[in-house]
C-alpha cells in the first residue's frame, strides 16, 4: 500500500520513499554543502531534502515559498537526462512549484550567490 508524503493527496511507493532515503546518505559534495546553508530554517523557511512530489525526487523542497531547488551536476548534460528534467520542471510548475537549477560548480565555486540568488526566490 503507498505512504502518504508531504503532498496533498500524493501517494508514494515504498521503493520510491527509500530511493530518497538513499539520495539523503548519499548526498553528492555540492548538495551536502548547499545543505549546510538551508537546513535549520537558515534563510527564514524549511527546506527538505530529497523530497518527492509527483514522482519526482527533487534536491531540496520549500512548501512554505513552493519553491524546488535541484543541483545538478555532469549527468544533465545528458540528453536523456536534459529531456527528463525538462518534463520534471514542466510537471512541478503545472503544480504551482518554482524549479531553479544550480550546477555543482556553481555551489562549489559561487555559493554566495547561489544563496543570494535563492533569498530572492524565497
Amino acid at each position: 500500500m503507498p505512504v502518504k508524503n508531504i503532498i496533498p493527496g500524493q501517494r508514494v511507493t515504498k521503493e520510491k520513499l527509500q530511493r530518497a532515503r538513499e539520495l539523503r546518505r548519499e548526498m553528492t559534495p555540492a548538495e551536502k554543502i548547499l545543505w549546510q546553508e538551508l537546513r535549520g530554517n537558515k534563510l527564514g523557511v524549511h527546506f527538505r531534502r530529497q523530497r518527492v512530489i509527483a514522482g519526482f525526487i527533487v534536491d531540496f523542497y520549500c512548501h512554505q515559498a513552493e519553491l524546488v531547488i535541484e543541483v545538478d551536476g555532469c549527468i544533465h548534460e545528458e540528453e536523456m537526462q536534459r529531456e527528463n528534467d525538462v518534463l520534471q520542471d514542466k510537471t512541478l510548475s503545472e503544480l504551482g512549484l518554482r524549479v531553479v537549477r544550480v550546477s555543482n560548480k556553481d555551489v562549489l565555486k559561487n555559493l554566495k550567490q547561489v544563496i543570494k540568488r535563492i533569498q530572492e526566490l524565497i
